[in-house]
């Protein structure tokens, strides 16, 4: 057997080192991107093969050779095709070691933004399915180590409002809070229902008609009593596809509440801690993207709003919200 070929380090920089998986899941004659090789005689990548082009039977068996020993690389700069591709098939972020952890967290976002967008046009249970493994990825990635949760938070979407936006924003903060609640006492399925619960706490506002979410001017009152019923709607259609535990009850039901009762749907002051995170989480994503008819506000500027309202918002979950916005890790606060 021939010696393993040492590569030198700073190569890892510049070039992926293909996991055997992600291989596997390109097209078998015409790899989407170029693919390089190390020569050790002058101690550096050439090219295998370039992009779209087709490779013979025995090229495919070279190739994959290659991978299996370790000396098949991507460009980095390739970046936007490779993880375009992983986007589409989640699981690889976790088999592939060679992604950087901001890489991964790039294509997590963009993988929930998809899913989102095609359940929120379709929320029946074999679009659900596809998010929710998705999904089940990205609390993995998170499991392993919690301090990723960070990297979501530095990558919150601040332009033009959508609902897939907003829900991964709502999804990303309120799953920063709960985890800071929890500390070491939380546990995986905890992780699981929670981040189900807001990732897909407002879906009942895909129903409202686009023209009142779009208005410039104030909603007339017939238009906004088709505001309120989204909560018992998210709720319901939850339900149909077997999603009822508490936490998406809490979520769902009660990110309206508000703790002097001027929230809906109940107008209830009884909120349950649960209930209150995703209060924050989804008032702080809602402040934080450019609408229609008002501007963004910053991060900071939209969490110090939400803690001087200790009547509406939970002050422990608003003030945390604030304290971590004004921890420079966690990057700049301009939309």
């Amino acid at each position: 057997m021939a010696a393993k070929i040492t590569v030198p380090e700073n190569i890892s920089e510049e070039y992926y080192q293909i996991n055997t998986a992600i291989l596997s899941s390109f097209p078998k004659y015409r790899p989407p991107l170029d693919l390089f090789v190390f020569n050790p005689r002058i101690a550096q990548l050439v090219t295998f093969a370039r992009k779209d082009t087709r490779l013979s039977n025995e090229q495919v068996e070279e190739m994959h050779q290659l991978c299996e020993e370790g000396d098949l690389f991507v460009s980095r700069a390739d970046h936007p095709i490779y993880s375009k591709h992983i986007v589409k098939q989640l699981d690889l972020i976790l088999v592939d070691h060679n992604i950087k952890e901001s890489e991964a967290a790039d294509i997590c976002k963009q993988a929930l933004k998809l899913r989102l967008g095609d359940f929120f046009e379709q929320p029946v249970k074999p679009v659900f399915e596809l998010l929710f493994t998705d999904l089940m990825v990205v609390t993995e990635f998170l499991w392993t180590d919690m301090h990723r949760i960070k990297l979501f938070m530095r990558r919150l979407f601040r332009e033009e409002y959508s609902l897939a936006h907003h829900s991964f924003n709502t999804w990303a903060v309120g799953t920063w809070i709960y985890m800071q609640d929890k500390g070491d006492a939380i546990r995986r399925r905890d992780l699981d229902q929670a981040s189900l619960a807001l990732l897909l706490h407002d879906v009942g506002m895909a129903k409202v008609p686009a023209f009142i979410i779009a208005k410039l001017t104030p909603l007339k009152p017939e238009e906004r009593e088709k505001i309120p019923p989204h909560t018992l709607l998210t709720f319901k259609i939850m339900q149909k596809l077997e999603v009822s535990n508490d936490l998406m009850r809490q979520a769902t039901l009660e990110h309206h509440e508000r703790l002097d009762g001027s929230g809906y749907p109940q107008h209830s002051k009884e909120i349950s801690p649960f209930g209150r995170i995703a209060a924050v989480a989804d008032s702080f994503s809602a402040m934080i993207q450019k609408r229609p008819y008002a501007e963004a506000k910053d991060l900071v500027a939209a969490a110090q709003e939400l803690s001087s309202r200790p009547g509406k918002y939970d002050s422990t979950y608003s003030g945390r919200l604030l304290a971590a916005f004004l921890d420079s890790s966690l990057g700049n606060t301009k939309p």
